[in-house]
């Protein structure tokens, strides 16, 4: 037994190394002998069929896309063909006539309402007792009487008095008219010291044109414009006078500075200035 097991062991190794013989050896001549070779097809690589099918597109076939090619339009075709007539509408395609039917449903209709009538005819009428009278409505007093406690002494809010008030619009325009003349001081600014602070509103070309643009700006601005005084200066540059508009009332630069940008927050031209 122990010599049969070692020649079956001998014989696995000698075909083991056989194979690793003969395997080395295939691979040996593949390497040697297996250069590749490219070369290329024969025929066309792409074939248009004969009748593709699907639908001829809009811009194909058309005579002028040969002007760009050859020059010239395509000659037109040998045989052409008309399109078919269109087909009309059958009887059965043709609407319903409505009048007949109008006429069918008026002719049920009547007959039912006369079916229905004669039958109430012949169905006696139920005895029905009277129905009894209603009662007279009981009248409600609409104002309470005297008696009722604390009634009496209910407490009534006077009546306003009538305010004429077009007389007290016209009141108050005069009194802010009059307020407004008395308010508005203008100063020489010849007699301002040097490095007093002001405020420039613009310039103008006339010294009333600057009145005006004054009385605007204190309407609007009631409130900074109550302890200011006006000043107007003239002044002339390139040989045209033009004449200052500036506000006079500020203890330093910190105060002229938030006064402009109050102004400016509303869309009026305003520039810190100092006397010199």
């Amino acid at each position: 037994m122990q010599r049969w097991v070692n020649m079956a062991g001998a014989g696995t190794s000698l075909a083991l190394v056989l194979g690793l013989v003969v395997w080395g050896y295939q691979l040996a001549v593949r390497d040697v002998s297996g250069v590749p070779v490219v070369r290329a097809l024969e025929g066309p690589s792409r074939i248009a069929p004969e009748d593709p099918g699907g639908d001829l597109a809009g811009h194909v076939g058309l005579s002028v896309n040969a002007v760009a090619g050859s020059g010239s339009a395509a000659p037109g075709p040998e045989r052409v063909t008309l399109a078919p007539e269109a087909v009309g509408l059958t009887e059965d395609d043709l609407p319903m006539g409505q009048m007949g039917l109008v006429e069918q449903l008026n002719t049920d209709r009547s007959a039912a309402v006369e079916a229905a009538l004669e039958v109430a005819y012949r169905v006696p009428a139920p005895d029905v007792a009277p129905a009894p009278e209603a009662a007279p409505p009981q009248q409600t007093p609409g104002i309470l009487p005297a008696s009722v406690p604390g009634l009496a002494k209910s407490p009534f809010p006077p009546k306003r008095p009538a305010r004429d008030l077009v007389a007290a619009a016209v009141a108050r325009a005069a009194a802010g008219g009059t307020v407004e003349a008395a308010a508005v001081v203008e100063v020489d600014p010849a007699s301002l010291p040097d490095g007093t602070r002001l405020v420039q509103l613009g310039a103008f070309d006339s010294a009333e044109i600057a009145r005006g643009e004054w009385d605007r700006v204190a309407i609007r601005f009631e409130a900074l414009m109550a302890d200011k005084r006006r000043v107007i200066q003239a002044a002339s540059s390139g040989g045209r006078t033009f004449y200052r508009l500036r506000v006079e009332g500020f203890a330093d630069v910190t105060d002229a500075r938030r006064f402009c940008a109050a102004l400016v927050a509303e869309g009026t031209n305003c520039i810190p200035a100092q006397v010199r």
